[in-house]
Parts: C-alpha cells; sequence; structure tokens
C-alpha cells in the first residue's frame, strides 16, 4: 500500500553545477544562497542574479522548488540589503526563504506576506511548543534540530506545521544556532556563515592536574559495543547522518521534507547522494521496499560519496560513542578491500629543464606494486586510500586502472610497499564525477513528464495539448486546417513520432492521445510549429506565476523606513523607549551551587542566577533567579516548566521557553544564546514578552551600545567569566570509555576536566545531569574596563558568570565587576582588562 502523504527531498547546492546535479538526480526541491554575504555557506560559490534566476526557470520547468537560504544573524545596518536580496530573489521565482535570525523573520512576514518563509535549524527549535510559536508568526514550515528522535518528531507533527527533518550529511556536534566555537577562535562565525568547523580538529582530554587522560584503544578487546568507536583524537567529531533505511518511518511520521546537507560538497557528492534518496524514498511512496540488490546498491553509492562513516543514533534517541568519528574527522569512503602483498619496483627517472641552454635536472620517484583483494567492486579511475593499520596515518592513494568485481584481485602502482591487511578504500568514485560533469554540462538537466493529446479532423484546426503529469499546467495550441491527403494519408504513429520530438526542451511525452480522421494529409514542418508553440504555452504557463509576482509587491524599504515601522510597532504593543537611570544598574552573577549564591550576593550582586539543575539541589538563598537550558525538548518540559512563575524572573533560552513564560505572565530574559543582532529582532521578542535581553559576544561594543538604547526593556552583557562555546547531546566524556549510562552518578561527570586544542589552549568541559555537554572558551573575557560606554548605552545589568568558579574565586569577580560598575557611575575609568582576558568581538567584528 503506498503511503497517504509525500515526503519531499530537498537538495543542496552551492552554486549553478551542484544545482544541475541535484535537479538531474531528482530532487523536489533546492536549496541554496543568492550573493554571499547573508547565508549559512557564505564560502560556496553562491548564485549571481542572473544565474539564479536561469536556475529557477530551469527548476520550475522540471517541477522543482527553490529556497533561498538567508540563515543568519543580521545587524541592524544590513537590514535594507537584506530586505532588497529577498525581493529580488523572490521576483527571480525563489519558493520560500530559510530564515534564522527573529528580526528578519518578522521583517518579511510584515512586508510581503505572500512569500513562503521557512525557520531554520539554525533558529534551535527541539519541540511542539517552540513550533506552535512559530506557527502562529505565521512560519509556513520549520526545520527541526538535528537532536530530535522519531517519538519527537512524531509528537511536534501534530502541531499542523510542515516539518522538514535532517536527512543525510555532515552533523554539527553542538546544537545550531547556538555554537560559538568557531567565533571564539577568530573572527568566522557559525551564526554568520562561516564557521570555521573547530569540531573536525583534534583534541585532547587533559584531567584537574594538567595530564592527557588516556584513552582506550579502538580495539581494546571485550570493550562493549556502545564503547566502540574510542580511540583517536576527534573527540568533537560526529560521524555522518543517513536514515536512508528510515524512509518510511519519517514519511509516517508526518515530516514533509528530507534535506541532504551538502552546499559545500562538490557536484558529484550532491548527485550521487540525492539520486540514491531518489531512489529510496520512490520506492517507499509506492509502497515496496528495496530488494536486497536494489538496496546494496544504494548504500554502495552513498558510502562512495564523502563521508565520515554513517549514523541514525538521534533518529533512535541515542548519542553514545556509536555516533562518533573519533579516529579520522576525512572521508572514509567505503572498505573495498585489503592488501595481499606488495614489491619495489625500478624508480622512475625524468628529465627536467635542458631546453635553451638550460641546465638538466633528474629528478627520481619511487614506485611500488600493490596488489589488493576486493571484496567490493571498484571502477576504472577511482580513488582508493590505502591505510596500514599498524600505522593508519601512513596512508597513500592510488587509482583503480579498470573495471573490476568482489573477489578479483587487482594491482596498482604507488610511491611505496604497502603492508599486507592494509585496508582499501575507493574514496573517490570516477562514475559519479563523470555523471556529475555530463548533467552540469546539459542543456536542461531534467525533463517533466506530460500527457500528449493530438487531434487532427478535416476541416478542422490542428491541436496539440500538452498536460503535465503532476497536474500543475496544461497548454493548448492550434494551428493549420487539416485537408485531406493529396498523396500518402497521415497515420497515427507519424503524428506521435513528430509530435513527439521535443529533443532538448523541458518536457518528455508519456503517453499520447491521437484523434485522427481517415485520409488527413499535413506537412511535418507545420506538424513541428504547433508542437512548438504548445511547449511554449506549456512553459509559460507553469512560470506565469512568478512572472506575475512584481504587480502589487512592495518595495523594500528604506532603513528609516524600517526604523518608521518599528517605531510604529512598538506603538501598537505599548512598548516605550527607556530612559535609564544609574540607579537602575546592578551587578548580576550565574552561579553553581548555594555558597557561591551567598557569595555572590555578599559581594554586591543585586541578581544572582543559577541553572535550573542546580536549583533542584541544596539549601540557596531567597530571590536566585531560574537560568534555563539552551536546549527545550519534549522530555524536558518536567525539570524546566516549573521555574516559569507568574510574575516572576527567569531567563530562557529558547523560543519554547519564551512562549511558555509570555503564557503564564512571566518575566522572561532572552539568553545571549537566541542571537539578537538588529533592532527588528528586539522589538519582535519584546512584543512577544521578552522582559529583558542579555546580549551576545558576537556584538561589537557599538552594536551593543546602539541596541541597548533601542530596547524598551532592561538590557544585560557578561563582563566578566568565560562564554559557553557549545552545548551538545554527545556526552564529551564518552571518549574516555567508561560511560556508566546513569548521569546523575556519573564519577567522571563531577571531574574538573578540559579538552586541548591543537594550540595548546584548553577548554573546560562539563556534562549535566542530562548527558548534555557544555564546553567553554580557552579564554577569560573581561570587559569590565568598557563599563562607561555600556552604562552611557543604557546597558543596566552586568554579569559575572560565575559557572566555572568556586566560593572564593566567586566573591573576587563579583567585586572586580562591582568595582569597575561603581567607577563608571561617577563618571571614571574602571581598571584595564585582566590579564590574559580577551575582549572578544568588541573592537574585532565577526565577518
Amino acid at each position: 500500500m503506498a503511503h497517504k502523504n509525500v515526503i519531499e527531498l530537498l537538495a543542496p547546492a552551492g552554486g549553478p553545477e551542484s544545482f544541475n546535479a541535484a535537479l538531474a538526480a531528482g530532487a523536489d526541491a533546492i536549496y541554496c544562497g543568492l550573493g554571499s554575504s547573508f547565508n549559512a555557506r557564505r564560502s560556496a560559490d553562491n548564485f549571481d542574479d542572473e544565474g539564479f534566476a536561469a536556475a529557477c526557470r530551469s527548476a520550475h520547468l522540471a517541477g522543482t522548488r527553490v529556497y533561498v537560504t538567508i540563515n543568519v544573524a543580521v545587524a541592524t545596518d544590513e537590514m535594507p540589503r537584506l530586505l532588497r536580496l529577498v525581493r529580488r530573489a523572490w521576483l527571480f521565482g525563489a519558493d520560500a526563504f530559510i530564515i534564522q535570525d527573529w528580526g528578519v523573520f518578522s521583517e518579511v512576514r510584515r512586508l510581503w506576506p505572500q512569500i513562503e518563509t521557512h525557520i531554520s535549524t539554525q533558529a534551535n527549535i527541539h519541540d511542539a511548543r517552540g513550533v506552535a510559536w512559530c506557527r502562529e508568526r505565521g512560519a509556513d514550515r520549520v526545520t527541526l534540530s538535528r537532536e530530535l528522535s522519531l517519538t519527537e518528531i512524531r509528537r511536534i507533527a501534530r502541531e499542523g506545521v510542515e516539518l522538514e527533518c535532517f536527512g543525510h550529511g555532515a552533523l554539527c556536534f553542538c546544537y545550531s544556532g547556538v555554537c560559538m566555537m568557531s567565533s571564539l577562535a577568530g573572527d568566522r562565525s557559525a551564526n554568520r556563515g562561516l564557521c570555521a568547523q573547530p569540531c573536525r580538529l583534534p583534541y585532547e582530554l587533559i584531567d584537574e592536574e594538567g595530564r592527557m587522560v588516556p584513552i582506550p584503544d579502538v580495539a581494546t578487546a571485550g570493550m562493549a559495543e556502545t564503547m566502540r568507536g574510542v580511540g583517536g583524537t576527534r573527540a568533537l567529531c560526529p560521524k555522518d547522518y543517513c536514515l536512508v533505511d528510515h524512509i518510511d518511518e519519517m514519511i509516517l511520521a508526518g515530516v514533509g521534507s528530507l534535506k541532504v546537507e551538502g552546499r559545500m560538497k562538490a557536484p558529484d557528492y550532491v548527485y550521487q547522494v540525492v539520486s540514491a534518496y531518489r531512489r529510496a524514498i520512490d520506492a517507499s511512496i509506492a509502497g515496496r521496499a528495496l530488494s536486497d540488490e536494489e538496496s546494496g546498491a544504494v548504500h554502495r553509492q552513498l558510502k562512495r560519496a564523502f563521508n565520515r562513516d554513517f549514523t541514525d543514533a538521534y533518529l533512535l534517541g541515542l548519542s553514545d560513542n556509536r555516533m562518533m568519528s573519533y579516529e579520522r574527522s576525512n572521508n572514509r569512503g567505503e572498505v573495498v578491500g585489503e592488501v595481499v602483498s606488495g614489491r619495489k619496483l625500478e624508480d622512475l627517472v625524468e628529465r627536467r629543464g635542458g631546453g635553451n641552454g638550460g641546465r638538466t635536472r633528474m629528478r627520481r620517484f619511487s614506485r611500488a606494486e600493490v596488489t589488493i583483494r576486493l571484496t567490493q567492486p571498484v571502477g576504472a579511475g577511482d580513488l582508493l586510500e590505502v591505510r596500514p593499520v599498524s600505522d593508519p596515518t601512513q596512508f597513500l592513494t592510488v587509482t583503480a586502472e579498470r573495471d573490476s568485481k568482489a573477489s578479483e584481485v587487482i594491482c596498482a602502482t604507488a610511491p611505496r610497499v604497502m603492508e599486507a591487511g592494509a585496508i582499501v578504500r575507493v574514496i573517490r568514485s570516477q562514475a559519479a564525477l563523470a555523471a556529475a560533469a555530463r548533467v552540469a554540462k546539459a542543456d536542461v538537466q531534467r525533463k517533466r513528464p506530460v500527457y500528449v493529446r493530438v487531434v487532427a479532423r478535416l476541416g478542422q484546426p490542428f491541436v496539440v495539448e500538452l498536460a503535465c503529469v503532476d497536474g500543475e499546467a496544461a497548454a493548448r495550441a492550434e494551428g493549420f486546417v487539416v485537408e485531406e491527403a493529396k498523396t500518402r494519408p497521415v497515420g497515427e504513429d507519424d503524428l506521435v513520432a513528430h509530435v513527439g520530438r521535443m529533443g532538448g526542451g523541458p518536457f518528455e511525452p508519456v503517453s499520447y492521445d491521437v484523434e485522427l480522421d481517415d485520409g488527413c494529409g499535413m506537412g511535418f514542418s507545420a506538424v513541428h510549429k504547433v508542437r512548438a508553440e504548445a511547449v511554449r504555452a506549456l512553459e509559460e504557463a507553469l512560470l506565469a506565476g512568478y512572472a506575475a509576482r512584481e504587480e502589487g509587491m512592495a518595495k523594500a524599504p528604506s532603513e528609516y523606513a524600517i526604523a518608521a515601522n518599528l517605531e510604529a510597532e512598538r506603538a501598537d504593543h505599548g512598548l516605550e523607549l527607556r530612559s535609564v537611570g544609574i540607579e537602575e544598574t546592578c551587578v548580576c552573577a550565574l552561579v553553581t551551587d548555594p555558597a557561591c549564591a551567598r557569595a555572590a550576593f555578599a559581594a554586591g550582586a543585586a541578581r544572582v542566577y543559577a541553572a535550573v539543575d542546580d536549583l533542584a539541589a541544596g539549601e540557596w538563598p531567597q530571590g536566585v533567579i531560574p537560568w534555563l537550558d539552551e536546549v527545550c525538548r519534549e522530555a524536558d518540559h518536567d525539570r524546566l516548566d516549573q521555574h516559569v512563575v507568574a510574575g516572576k524572573p527567569c531567563a530562557v533560552g529558547n523560543m519554547s521557553e519564551l512562549a511558555l513564560a509570555a503564557e503564564l505572565g512571566a518575566a522572561p530574559e532572552i539568553r545571549s544564546c537566541v542571537p539578537v543582532h538588529n533592532e527588528s529582532c528586539l522589538v519582535t521578542l519584546e512584543a512577544a514578552g521578552a522582559a529583558g535581553f542579555w546580549l551576545s559576544h558576537e556584538l561589537t561594543l557599538e552594536q551593543i551600545c546602539e541596541l541597548a538604547r533601542r530596547s524598551s526593556v532592561p538590557v544585560g552583557l557578561m563582563v566578566y567569566g568565560r562564554e559557553r562555546a557549545m552545548t551538545s547531546e554527545h556526552c564529551v566524556l564518552q571518549v574516555m570509555g567508561k560511560c556508566i549510562h546513569d548521569c546523575a552518578r556519573c564519577p567522571q561527570r563531577k571531574r574538573r576536566l578540559s579538552l586541548r586544542n591543537i594550540e595548546g589552549k584548553l577548554l573546560p568541559v562539563r556534562t549535566d545531569i542530562n548527558g548534555r555537554s557544555r564546553i567553554w572558551a580557552a579564554q577569560v573575557l573581561d570587559a569590565t574596563s568598557e563599563s562607561v560606554e555600556l552604562l552611557a548605552a543604557g546597558v543596566t545589568r552586568f554579569l559575572a558568570d560565575c559557572t566555572l568558579l568556586d566560593e572564593a574565586e566567586t566573591r573576587q569577580a563579583i567585586a572586580r565587576v562591582a568595582a569597575a560598575l561603581d567607577a563608571a557611575r561617577v563618571g571614571k575609568r574602571p581598571a584595564e582588562r585582566e590579564a590574559g582576558a580577551t575582549s572578544g568581538h568588541l573592537y574585532a567584528p565577526i565577518k
């Protein structure tokens, strides 16, 4: 039985060649960037205007939709340019926009309600309440966090919003949208589309004494299945996601779109992966299982595209070591055999130079023959990686010289002899490269199937009708008047042959209905003209809706018009810009235990915050404010929701918690993990119930001050402490191979461990009672010396993040912030920045 509902196959395109590959491979929709300023893959070969318009036309004729990614945080002064891009892309033919920034989302919805808007996974939506919040604000689709299980997805689907879920490709270690690791290490930010991928680099786990924690070898005998995979240095590197075996379950759960990651990947990757998923999805929709042979071919195709091995852990509700690629972060390809022997060959000597009386140089190249026994077939030109078991770092690559079947023994030439038993993998498929090259050069990448009807009645106009099989459009063309044949009459086969000659056009006939009177005569050139007119008319019908878009569409606003609109929105919601007095400013602290809370109050903190899990234990002093998580999944409600109380403040880390707080009449403060980079976002969240903001350190001092001046509610900034770099569902400490699967009682969790990066810097790591890991910056941030400017701009809450500090250190941190604020209140310059501390991006803008 076929599925009642269908699932969209959503493919990536970093540029025109990848777009063509996705189209040819059968994508239902393609997501891409227009220009290189406002999307989460700014380093991709993104489209220019002309190329984008042409790509949209090709896609729409083929029945494929095009989505534009504007999934980054946007500064206030960038908003007019961003909105001009949105309008331009819509008129070129974009079908929807994928958005992270709540200010951008609000502006697009207000200006152009006809535009389809999708909430990006970067917006960090994890549960039904968050999805409902998006729905109420007009979102047409929500892209869920990649960490969710099938059970969670099934529950969320009941909210009636179309859901997009991640199906295949690279997994981020951190929850999307809350990662600061890249920007803390330099000026490249994941929230701005220039992630440096620090999670793929080597790290060492370091103990309290500065010693490296020993990591068990991957092959340790007797290791439990959930511990396998430890060993190696890539502590933050997940395997790639692969849900090709779960298509049925995703459809039945209510997923509307299955996304393939890869806008930075090559066209051959896009073609291989998308065509494999097309095959699997088509079988699922038809209600049949792939045969063993078909399934094997699909999996082989996926393995021969770039991959770090595959996992489906999150969908199954797991996050253990089986989902990690600790040993390596580069392409693993597919294992296809092993080396059985090798022998040294005679060196190759090449003559270099010597022309025009120049000096002749001789260059010697060592060579060896590698003999490989195959367990899987390989193709001529495939690139093979040969990696010794004894020392995997000493790998090399060779090229397969011919097509070979599984169980064959082949020989290849290599720079040196490789030991017997070395693992051989295909890491690049020549067939996939050739296929992607062919479709990139084709005029039409995919033809749309059409029904053809031909009417040839004596004395009446000759008619050709075309109708898309999917029912989207139809067209009709009339031509010459049909006359009696003077010589041989035209037969039905003649008309099928000549009307069906659609050649390089965008349509492919799949059936013919011919009404033909006996004895009709006609010239075939005239038949071709009518057919061509029908093709042209069908093209126009398919593109008509896009061509008419400009009529009645509002112009993109100037910065002055945006500002005026925001003032009107403030008035509609009763929001007024604040006149801040010095008496409102205060020192705040974020602590982890009651003793530190008491120390913070005693040292001068007026507001003390604590994470809700910490509040569950010990005797806390009165007045401590709950600091809710960055993550709020269905299972988190029981422990988080109880801390949201009517009339009471709380700090919220996502839209689900904001929605609950607004509903209950609490006073939610937006944590810095929700990027607020522009005034539109500020007003949008104020109107949604925000009672305060903690701004991000990805902002410059100038941007922080400007937002503080334009806020209707109190604004705070962490001015001392370490910034949180990552939050992961996977526990980093599992790399030790000692997981007891009971986080609350785990002895490793109570230790003060760190990750040491390739620069030798230490990044503290803590895992909470839910098994989620948090990683902190290597350097302390100290912005206390900027207190004068912050105070003048209207920042009223100055936070010391004491999460990693003990009682004495907490007291010192609060004293430092209090001293700086006291100095600023009387117009004096605070003390210089603490030695070894960083000012973050206050004076070094992120790109």
